[in-house]
């Protein structure tokens, strides 16, 4: 047998142009797209559970409520029948939910779908703990009647409008933040 020799430029270009290559390989589906097929209808089936409910708890039954109360468990009867929602809850306040139970059946229906929960069963124990709430923003505090006037006075030759007014707002914006980190460097030099 003999040796056969490489092909040239040109021979290499003729043989690649008349066969045809393989696509490449195209990567599997995620897990996620995976899955979809095989979640959504045991999600249209059963509901979404207490995940769902976990996740916006404190949008469903207030702030107050939250801190002393958790979903633990969604059971939902066969067909689309009403279930039933369990909830954990510290053990002082028990009574307290107890009383509640219509105004929170009520809430959670309103999240979850009219009629999606019938009963609330409640268990006592120990509650995992929130994060606290956003804090408000605070409204900034007004200047007082000098910084006013001299805000006012830079402004005069300013047209009236929406130009001035923006200008007004920067200006006292700038002013409050000038007193805030004047107000923090005394602050800091007391410490010291």
């Amino acid at each position: 047998m003999s040796r056969r020799s490489l092909p040239d430029a040109n021979e290499t270009a003729l043989i690649l142009a008349a066969r045809r290559t393989r696509p490449a390989r195209r990567p599997p589906p995620t897990a996620g797209r995976a899955l979809t097929r095989l979640l959504k209808p045991l999600e249209d089936r059963f509901g979404e559970g207490p995940q769902a409910l976990q996740a916006r708890w404190r949008e469903i039954v207030g702030d107050v409520l939250a801190r002393h109360t958790e979903p633990v468990k969604l059971s939902r009867k066969k067909g689309h029948a009403a279930g039933s929602l369990e909830i954990r809850v510290n053990g002082p306040a028990a009574a307290l939910i107890q009383h509640q139970a219509p105004e929170i059946l009520e809430r959670v229906n309103l999240f979850l779908g009219t009629g999606a929960v019938d009963r609330l069963r409640i268990i006592q124990g120990p509650v995992r703990a929130l994060a606290p709430p956003p804090p408000r923003p605070r409204r900034p505090p007004p200047l007082d009647a000098a910084q006013e006037a001299e805000l006012a006075r830079g402004l005069d030759d300013a047209p009236d409008g929406s130009l001035k007014a923006s200008l007004l707002e920067l200006g006292r914006a700038v002013m409050r933040e000038e007193a805030r980190i004047e107000a923090e460097v005394l602050r800091n030099r007391r410490r010291t």
